[in-house]
């Protein structure tokens, strides 16, 4: 009988793999958040993923999508809400004046933040109208 944390994993892999297999990088380990935040220079888009329907109908496609727009940002990182806690955790420390929101896009500008999508922005938004929230950010704050 497979162990609840490896169906989990199976399960999850797949939410993982869409921004993954896009560019994205996950970062799993407070470790590893601090590290590239920390020594970030330029932009990144930041993903908080999460097993929501609001993630896999919205928020993932419309982050991938995003990154077709003409400005992007340099970096693009993910941590799992939910799954990755730790690193996810670290990862909002980093997002001042905004509560824990999964999930939420923030766009860092050498590893400050200047632009969040929280939950509330996304759950029951129009994908374009979500793809154009992040698209103005990156015009705003990417070269």
């Amino acid at each position: 009988m497979m162990s609840y944390e490896a169906y989990m994993s199976q399960v999850i892999q797949p939410m993982r793999d869409e921004l993954t297999h896009n560019g994205f990088t996950e970062l799993r380990t407070p470790e590893e958040v601090q590290e590239a935040f920390d020594n970030l220079k330029g932009t990144a888009l930041v993903v908080v993923n999460s097993v929501c329907g609001c993630a896999a109908g919205l928020a993932r496609p419309a982050a991938v999508h995003a990154l077709k727009h003409d400005k992007h940002p340099d970096k693009l990182y993910t941590v799992f809400a939910g799954q990755d806690k730790e690193a996810t955790a670290k990862a909002r420390e980093y997002f001042e004046g905004y509560p824990p929101s999964s999930p939420s896009y923030a766009l860092l500008k050498d590893g400050k933040l200047v632009a969040m999508i929280e939950r509330h922005q996304i759950e029951g938004n129009e994908g374009m109208s979500i793809v154009k929230s992040l698209t103005d950010a990156f015009d705003k704050y990417c070269d």
